[in-house]
């Protein structure tokens, strides 16, 4: 229960289902875990419950915008003196829709938290990681990322844009001794699934959600805690020698293509 000792990890998204879980797992295996995300009254409910655990530090910052990357980065160095862990989890969904009814705002949007806020998070942790030479990146894709879902263009492009910027990452920071890899989950039990489940199949969310696990061979959506541990995997020094790999976590889906 010490995979993570003495390492200090930042989790973007940090209250979400995934992002939560994900710095309890990092906690439990004795990192201190910064959690970033938007809403401060979630911040601060998610700190004083994982504060149990060990060091938890909670900062508020919108992905998108430089400055608020800078900051949570700036924060981290000055408490811990280092990042040893990276997990570029934020992301949203946008709404389900064909490419021809899906506005411009809204690709925009989803664009700029799933594509932008990866690309920034990168592009400030990165140096840091560079002077320590070491450290692991994991960036949050979907098997959305690997594959086409109609209805969901802008979610589908963002999650292809991760990919290749993990893969142009990795190839950069192996001279450091750094490590980026990316993870594939199928549908996971979160608050994002009910509202897929719903734009997929107004007013009838629950047939939805049976047709979505019907297309996964396991037959049920994946729970937080299997993307936690997969995530905690590429973040300790057991995965020493992993980079630039894409790990799905998709109950079997990527067995059908």
């Amino acid at each position: 229960m010490a995979r993570l000792q003495n390492k200090t990890a930042i989790i973007t998204g940090g209250t979400g289902g995934i992002g939560r879980v994900t710095a309890e797992r990092f906690l439990q295996e004795g990192a201190s875990v910064v959690i970033v995300d938007l809403d401060q009254q979630q911040l601060e409910a998610t700190q004083a419950e994982l504060s149990k655990l060990g060091t938890v530090r909670a900062i508020q910052a919108d992905v998108t915008q430089e400055a608020d990357v800078q900051r949570y980065v700036e924060q981290t160095l000055e408490e811990f003196g280092r990042i040893d862990v990276f997990f570029s989890n934020a992301g949203i969904e946008g709404k389900v829709a064909p490419i021809t009814e899906q506005s411009l705002e809204d690709f925009d949007r989803v664009m700029g938290v799933n594509v932008r806020g990866v690309f920034l998070g990168l592009k400030h942790v990165m140096p840091v990681m560079f002077r320590q030479q070491s450290g692991s990146i994991i960036n949050m894709s979907s098997v959305a990322g690997l594959m086409g879902s109609a209805g969901v263009a802008p979610y589908v492009g963002s999650k292809h844009a991760v990919v290749g910027i993990t893969k142009t990452a990795a190839l950069e920071a192996g001279p450091y001794n750094v490590r980026v890899n990316s993870v594939h989950p199928s549908p996971v039990n979160t608050r994002m699934m009910r509202s897929l489940e719903e734009g997929f199949s107004p007013g009838h969310a629950e047939e939805a959600k049976t047709m979505l696990e019907q297309n996964i061979p396991l037959g049920r959506y994946g729970e937080s805690i299997d993307v936690a541990n997969c995530v905690l995997f590429l973040a300790s020094d057991e995965s020493s020698f992993i980079s630039g790999s894409m790990y799905r976590i998709d109950g079997g889906m990527g067995a059908k293509g």
